[in-house]
């Protein structure tokens, strides 16, 4: 098989989660214990930053691996979904994974790998793990992929634990409640290890106070607990003075961060705080490191689709978020974003929370409805009907690249194009 005809097998032959839903869902970690034994348990073979949430992990992930990276070590990072290039899920330094890499690692292990019926999911951690353990990386910066406590990526013993947001998502798989999702996510909770939470979360933190009290695991709150008189660089400890915008960059002080979305706010303090844990742990991390780290994130690790300015005159926004949580956010800054007329680019994925999301959605907009390239996603003509029960009107379009189209030439200068409701959606335009 050549590089392409790896992907289409590992697409096709191995149900892939992001792309057909719940029937991929594998809630166990049996097959990725046995992937790894015959691996030889590569995944002892570096340190690991474990990271788990429903909203906030991704950009923690790059923007942890990205202030490491200015520190001197060499970082793996592992993330999902990807938007435009598998290869986008396995980096080292930034560098994605080589194509003859994905290509020979298949090849080698097909066999065995249908014989123990691994998901796509679960070798692609695999494939991760040997990639970062043949290539001597100091430290891998590890995101989940679904949940938590059953995720295949839930078998390294990391250095520190990272849990961000929780919100209402993947519930037919995690719960029906919050309380019930962030008891999954607190699966990545390890005995004796530290663990951070982004956000302390009325009736949901005390989900994670009683497991890590359970394992003897030392807890900290981001956003009660960063010790701000340890971090030069950060002058005013006022909470509030964080909101502060300027030429498109989020500034706290000498903080600069390319990332300006709201939400990013959360996520740089979680990050904060994980470098002062790494820091007790004897791991060399400077205010150079983290300014830079910060500062480079976009350029450092390629991350993209969060709050990403795609052009000017009309604003043409997309963002990625997707969940109940995420749109809150989206909307939250739309409204702080000066624009004339509000034009959406809609697409979402059938197995959402369409209707609470759709209620949340301005009924002063114009609709571009469209549906991502991918066996999950709603159609445009079903997601036009249920939108207009909700009072949202607007035309259907059979792609997101026809929707955008029609958007820009509809569009006058002062008007704001946003481009999301899935990350498929946003993948098609970035």
């Amino acid at each position: 098989m050549n590089y392409q005809q790896t992907l289409e097998y590992m697409f096709k032959q191995l149900p892939m989660f992001h792309r057909v839903g719940a029937v991929a869902y594998k809630a166990d970690l049996k097959n990725t214990i046995k992937l790894c034994k015959l691996l030889k348990n590569p995944q002892n073979k570096f340190k690991s930053i474990h990271i788990a949430g429903t909203n906030g992990k991704g950009s923690t992930s790059h923007l942890l691996a990205s202030v490491l990276q200015e520190a001197g070590y060499k970082v793996g990072l592992y993330t999902s979904p990807h938007l435009k290039d598998f290869r986008e899920r396995i980096r080292i330094n930034g560098e994605m994974i080589p194509k003859y890499f994905v290509k020979s690692f298949i090849e080698k292990y097909k066999t065995d790998f249908e014989e123990i019926g691994l998901s796509f999911f679960e070798m692609t951690v695999g494939l991760a793990f040997q990639h970062f353990a043949n290539n001597n990386i100091d430290i891998a910066v590890i995101e989940t992929g679904l949940g938590g406590r059953l995720d295949s990526t839930n078998i390294i013993n990391p250095e520190i634990s990272i849990i961000t947001n929780i919100s209402s998502d993947h519930k037919n798989l995690l719960g029906d409640t919050l309380e019930k999702i962030a008891f999954e996510k607190a699966g990545i909770i390890k005995s004796k290890t530290p663990v951070i939470i982004g956000e302390s979360q009325k009736g949901i933190k005390e989900v994670f106070i009683e497991k890590a009290k359970l394992l003897e695991a030392p807890i900290f709150f981001a956003d009660k607990d960063l010790k701000i008189e340890n971090w030069k660089l950060i002058r005013d400890a006022a909470f509030v003075s964080f909101d502060v915008f300027e030429k498109n960059n989020l500034i706290y002080n000498k903080l600069h961060s390319p990332l300006i979305g709201n939400c990013q706010k959360k996520n740089i303090l979680t990050v904060l705080k994980s470098i002062e844990l790494l820091q007790t742990k004897k791991w060399k991390i400077d205010n150079k490191s983290i300014s830079n780290g910060i500062s480079r994130v976009v350029k450092n690790t390629q991350l993209l689709g969060r709050w990403q300015i795609l052009g000017k005159n009309p604003l043409i926004i997309c963002d990625t978020g997707h969940n109940e949580d995420g749109i809150k956010q989206i909307l939250e800054q739309i409204k702080e974003t000066p624009h004339q007329k509000l034009h959406f680019v809609l697409g979402m994925v059938n197995d959402k929370d369409i209707e609470t999301i759709l209620s949340l959605l301005p009924k002063t907009a114009t609709y571009y409805f469209c549906k991502a390239n991918i066996p999950r996603g709603l159609p445009a003509e079903e997601l036009s009907i249920r939108a207009e029960i909700k009072g949202l009107y607007g035309n259907n379009f059979e792609s997101v690249t026809k929707a955008l189209e029609s958007a820009k030439k509809k569009a006058h200068p002062d008007d704001l194009i946003f481009v999301g409701g899935s990350t498929f959606i946003v993948a098609e335009v970035v």
